[in-house]
């Protein structure tokens, strides 16, 4: 790596551990409701460890690095549900400050070079399955575009949903057919995954505008939002902390280093940046009213906000104007966290869709990578590929621990891939090809 990469993931790895070690921010949903208790006195330093241990790091193992791996792009996940652990882990004091910062840097620098050692040990291997392993998120580019459909679909029913599902449809067929626009000497196609997802999007945001909030409610929202203003406070304090992470993370998504989500990750292993900011752009709309609530309700923020810093580090032309705009971004929602609650709380609709979002993103990424891992393991052992990948899906149903479903697909290519290699060592297998 270029040592602008390696200080820029020195430098993520290191502020995110710091922000976890002192409470301000932590990554893991769940974990965000836990860390009042511990800064209150409810819970203790070790307890507070053990659980941040629990909740993240299957999901760093199982998920945040299997799909790094099939990608080459680091998801995000992979460094800051670490740093989470990290934070948690280090004495709450400035010794324990020193120990977060320092482990936090080397975490963050060595996912990337293990992941590329990983990467280039693969790549050595008597059979080469890697170039097999990229057509793991080859479906996730296409039917990513689904999931405003199954929002629709969960919060306004079947019906709705199906209509906003032909029409992205039809929008999309429409555009990879007449989306070629002449402009002088040159033309510009538009991608029509991309403009499928933007119809979606906007079916989906047109629904959940039509609704409002009740007189009632909004007394409600009002008192609650007094009920928590120490703790809005609290966040306000660290601004400047919170917004010089958002400005990494900015960067480091620019520079191609990590990516928000797994559908981001893959179109920008394609090389298709716009879309990858588009999905992200999408992603962060859902995120909005969840990171606003539990950001009220807790006291704590998370270190990418709501996300919408991945939007700008790919949407942007270059890695010093993302760290600007990844500043600003943060810095801005966190000054109008308690506008943005009020502003979901008069639109119910939108607050329950960013809800959704988050489930049909799962759905549509449990499908489509499940379907990725089964074409990649095909392509690496036609003869019994499919066989395979079923087998280890439907045997992890029922382990003690079972993976989550979106890790399925990816670990099971990654495992048949050195299943194949210990098989061609014995004979038992010739490469087709």
């Amino acid at each position: 790596m270029e040592w602008l990469q390696i200080i820029t993931l020195a430098c993520l790895g290191a502020l995110a551990s710091i922000l976890a070690n002192r409470g301000i921010a932590v990554f893991n949903d769940g974990l965000r409701a836990i860390v009042p208790e511990y800064l209150e006195n409810r819970l203790s330093k070790k307890e507070l460890a053990a659980t941040s241990f629990a909740l993240s790091f299957g999901l760093v193992i199982g998920f945040g690095i299997p799909i790094s791996i099939a990608a080459s792009i680091i998801l995000i996940h992979s460094i800051l549900l670490g740093t989470d652990i990290i934070g948690s882990w280090a004495p709450s004091s400035k010794k324990g400050l020193i120990i977060a910062g320092v482990v936090g840097a080397l975490w963050g620098v060595g996912i990337s070079i293990g992941l590329q050692v990983v990467v280039d040990a693969f790549s050595k291997l008597p059979v080469d399955f890697l170039p097999a392993l990229g057509t793991v998120g080859l479906p996730v580019v296409t039917a990513f575009s689904a999931f405003p459909a199954l929002v629709v679909a969960m919060q306004y029913g079947f019906k709705n949903g199906l209509i906003t599902f032909v029409l992205t449809f039809l929008g999309r067929q429409i555009f990879e057919m007449f989306g070629q626009i002449q402009i002088g000497d040159s033309s510009l196609q538009l991608n029509a995954d991309g403009m499928a997802l933007m119809i979606g999007m906007i079916i989906m945001i047109i629904f959940a505008l039509r609704e409002k909030t009740t007189e009632d409610s909004a007394k409600n929202n009002e008192v609650l939002l007094g009920i928590f203003a120490d703790r809005v406070a609290r966040i306000k304090k660290n601004i400047l902390l919170l917004s010089v992470m958002g400005a990494i993370l900015a960067a480091a998504t620019n520079l191609a280093l990590i990516a928000g989500d797994p559908i981001s990750l893959n179109l920008l292993a394609e090389g298709k940046t716009a879309e990858a900011g588009i999905a992200a752009l999408a992603r962060a709309i859902g995120f909005v009213p969840l990171v606003a609530t539990t950001s009220i309700a807790t006291g704590v923020y998370g270190p990418a906000g709501t996300t919408l810093v991945f939007a700008v580090g790919l949407l942007t032309g270059n890695p010093i104007l993302a760290f600007v705009l990844g500043f600003a971004v943060i810095f801005a929602e966190v000054c109008l966290l308690e506008l943005i609650a009020k502003a979901m709380d008069k639109f119910p609709g939108m607050k329950a869709c960013g809800d959704h979002i988050r489930t049909a993103m799962n759905r549509v990424l449990e499908v489509s990578l499940l379907v990725g891992g089964m074409m990649a393991a095909n392509e690496m052992a036609p003869s019994f590929g499919f066989l395979f990948v079923t087998g280890v899906y439907s045997l992890n149903k029922f382990a003690k621990k079972p993976l989550v479903d979106m890790a399925v697909g990816p670990i099971a290519a990654i495992a048949l891939g050195v299943v194949i290699n210990i098989l061609a060592l014995l004979g038992l297998y010739t490469p087709i090809g």
